[in-house]
């Protein structure tokens, strides 16, 4: 695979990195939106199954989040991170000019997806969502209930079975290992709400991957929301045993298979 590249991009409310993976010729453009307290860095092998399928792949580290600037893990509005994301899809398009467009987004990045389907879904060839925070997530409400929010972080051992994952997730610089700030508990919170009120996607084809056992974003919270948002054009596949990032896991061959398959049925159409 062709060595990535990174442009740095006028953000909503900050300076943006976006990472590309660039094809020669592609078929398509791939977006992937990451999740909470991490960077599009972690998704190279991804990547790299995308370019292979004839992909030119394009991802942002979200506001706050890895090589981008902002407070760390601060996001006061995902309307912004959505907007973000569109300013990356608009930097994909004027270097590969008109090609279809997939929208992969991974647990926050699956709520951001989801937003972004909502209000640019006409632009789009297909949406996959994977362990996405959608439906009915309980942790916001829960914590903002608190005076004080836990300095608990993510457990590497909740990502994968797959120890080297969560060891690599633990020493890595640019993940964050604090505390969720109040602010983006309240903005997942009024997004949630948003998503629920925003309508379904229509004739978008849409892919749910799903760890059966992800303990941060439990699969039965967000199978409502999926539903609720597919307009019947829905793809799913849950992993057993699988935890929360099924691109990492032990079993990753198996979701990147799906992956590929549900593309080639959206691009033969």
């Amino acid at each position: 695979m062709t060595e990535a590249r990174e442009h740095v991009l006028t953000g909503t409310r900050a300076r943006i990195v976006a990472r590309e993976w660039p094809h020669e010729r592609p078929r398509y453009l791939a977006l992937l939106v990451h999740g909470y307290g991490e960077h599009v860095g972690r998704y190279e092998e991804v990547a790299g199954v995308l370019v292979r399928h004839g992909a030119a792949v394009f991802g942002p580290d979200h506001l706050g989040h890895g090589r981008s600037d902002g407070e760390r893990v601060l996001i006061e509005d995902f309307e912004d991170v959505v907007s973000d994301v569109h300013t990356v899809v608009d930097l994909a398009r004027t270097t590969y000019q008109a090609l279809p467009v997939v929208v992969v987004g991974h647990s926050m990045g699956g709520l951001v997806s989801a937003r972004y389907a909502q209000r640019y879904g006409d632009e789009l060839a297909a949406l996959v969502l994977s362990g996405p925070v959608i439906g009915a997530w309980e942790l916001p409400r829960r914590l903002l209930g608190l005076d004080e929010i836990p300095d608990t972080p993510v457990s590497p051992a909740a990502l994968s079975r797959d120890p080297a994952v969560g060891a690599a997730y633990a020493a890595d610089p640019l993940v964050w290992h604090g505390p969720m700030k109040r602010p983006t508990l309240e903005a997942f919170a009024r997004t949630l709400e948003r998503v629920a009120r925003g309508g379904d996607v229509g004739r978008l084809p849409l892919l749910w991957l799903h760890g059966e056992d992800d303990r941060l974003v439990p699969v039965t919270g967000s199978r409502p929301g999926v539903e609720r948002l597919s307009g019947g054009l829905l793809t799913e596949r849950v992993f057993p045993g699988a935890r929360h990032e099924v691109f990492h896991e032990t079993d990753k061959e198996e979701a990147f298979a799906e992956l590929v398959r549900f593309l080639d049925g959206v691009l033969a159409r």
